[in-house]
């Protein structure tokens, strides 16, 4: 059975700070930032989800998995409450 690793949590939370009511918003991570996020920043690059290792844009692929991550967090949220 898979199950989400930390890096790919740490990779599903960034992808859910990202707006989702425009694509002409996007993300800048910050010098500051824990390394968890500037980590995982650098992996979404790197697979092609982001536009720049410290943020920038959402892709086209990008928008599709954050749009099903925001699927799964809302299914799972509403369970809980």
């Amino acid at each position: 059975m898979s199950t989400f690793d930390t890096a790919m949590t740490e990779e599903l939370n960034l992808l859910l700070k990202f707006p989702s009511d425009s694509f002409m918003q996007g993300l800048k991570i910050h010098h500051d930032a824990s390394n968890a996020i500037v980590n995982a920043a650098q992996r979404l690059y790197t697979k092609g989800l982001i536009t720049q290792p410290d943020g920038g844009y959402l892709t086209d692929l990008g928008i599709d998995v954050a749009d099903h991550a925001r699927k799964v967090y809302s299914a799972l949220f509403s369970k809980l409450n």
